[in-house]
């Protein structure tokens, strides 16, 4: 008894650790644009008006599943929390934005944009009609160098940009 006991948490114990023979994990696809959001991680707090960091806290920037995505928390802890999620679909740098307006607008990475910028552009959207409601239409992210980078938002609200919801930002990596 003590025997069969002792065989059955072992093969307990190799059934939770996995097969032997799995495939190794899929490494993550390499693309610039996604490479650099990875350079991202880490805490960003905004700029004050002579370029150095205040203590707000703008963005926490950390890499997920695998190589494969970056998850992104915006103003976290407070009433204005959101989050963006970025990832390749078919090749394409894409985001997704959870706004705290309740919509999900998705962009994707213009291919055209300066070495130094990720312009996103809408591409659609759930909970949103573009035509109506206020959203997350587009954004440039430049970067200045591996601490610093300008964010310049563009929302729209009936059908059109709305300069109320628009604004820039300027960020430092906290260190």
């Amino acid at each position: 008894m003590r025997r069969m006991l002792t065989v059955g948490l072992v093969l307990i114990a190799l059934a939770a650790t996995g097969r032997g023979d799995d495939p190794p994990a899929k490494a993550a696809p390499a693309h610039p644009g996604l490479e650099r959001l990875k350079g991202f991680a880490g805490t960003w707090v905004e700029a004050d008006k002579d370029g150095k960091p205040t203590d707000k806290v703008v963005s926490v920037v950390r890499v997920t599943a695998g190589g494969s995505a970056v998850h992104e928390t915006l103003f976290p802890g407070q009433p204005m929390e959101m989050v963006s999620v970025y990832h390749l679909d078919k090749g394409e740098l894409v985001m997704t934005h959870y706004c705290v307006l309740g919509n999900q607008p998705r962009m994707k990475a213009d291919p055209k944009a300066p070495a130094n910028q990720i312009k996103w552009v809408f591409a659609g959207g759930s909970n949103l009609d573009p035509a109506k409601d206020t959203h997350m239409h587009g954004a440039t992210v430049t970067v200045i160098d591996a601490d610093h980078i300008e964010i310049a938002g563009e929302a729209w609200a009936g059908g059109k940009p709305c300069a109320e919801h628009c604004g820039k930002m300027s960020l430092v990596r906290k260190k």
